[in-house]
């Protein structure tokens, strides 16, 4: 077993599961680093945590040079597909994580990379869904790039972390339900902090899965 602290980087620290993510890093006693890149403040200050402001990422030459000596990743930046058409939304899902893994993947050679994808992701990259296309050919070629590991991670329903303020309106209506739907669809429903628990455990020990869905998950942070 490895046991290597862990200095993470950390992107979509501005949205909901980002935001809960990087929570779990700052508390984990595992976790000596963290570097969050964002196009605008986080808010979040800490001893560990040191933050990157950048607007455009799909041009990383200008901080390339701030991003060696992490070995862990924990990619958690995306957009809803949500009345998107695919050549746009293949651009900032597809394109612009293969962009920022194939940096990280030379710079950090011995990088574990941790992407947050989705449940009913499609692997065959040739299902009805859109979204599920995109995202199922975004772990596919992530899988192919030189890092240590690459895990891919397919949460359904998340329940919050209390006390963070990026969470979506509609978990915030559907969050009460969740003590009563878990045990009903319990390949569904998680915690966010399930998924941060996660990635650190992968980032630390390494896990047999390549891609993680809610059940695994769950195993992975110990739950």
């Amino acid at each position: 077993m490895e046991t290597n602290k862990i200095r993470a980087i950390v992107t979509g620290a501005t949205g909901m599961v980002g935001e809960g993510v990087l929570h779990e890093c700052l508390n984990h006693p595992d976790v000596e680093a963290v570097l969050v890149i964002n196009r605008k403040p986080c808010g979040v200050s800490h001893p560990k945590l040191k933050e990157i402001i950048h607007a455009n990422f799909f041009d990383f030459s200008g901080i390339q040079k701030q991003l060696t000596g992490y070995n862990a990743c924990f990619f958690c930046l995306g957009v809803s597909s949500v009345g998107m058409k695919e050549p746009e939304y293949y651009k900032v899902t597809y394109t612009l994580t293969l962009h920022i893994a194939g940096i990280l993947s030379r710079q950090n050679p011995g990088m574990v990379f941790c992407y947050v994808s989705g449940s009913g992701t499609d692997s065959s990259e040739k299902g009805k869904l859109m979204w599920a296309r995109v995202k199922g050919k975004t772990e596919n070629d992530l899988m192919k790039l030189p890092f240590k590991a690459v895990y891919a991670f397919r949460p359904g329903f998340m329940r919050a972390t209390k006390g963070l303020k990026n969470v979506l309106p509609y978990y915030k209506y559907f969050a009460w339900l969740y003590p009563v739907l878990r045990p009903v669809f319990p390949g569904f429903m998680g915690t966010l902090s399930e998924v941060g628990q996660a990635m650190i455990n992968c980032a630390l020990t390494g896990s047999g899965k390549n891609i993680l869905e809610v059940k695994d998950i769950r195993a992975m942070a110990g739950k």
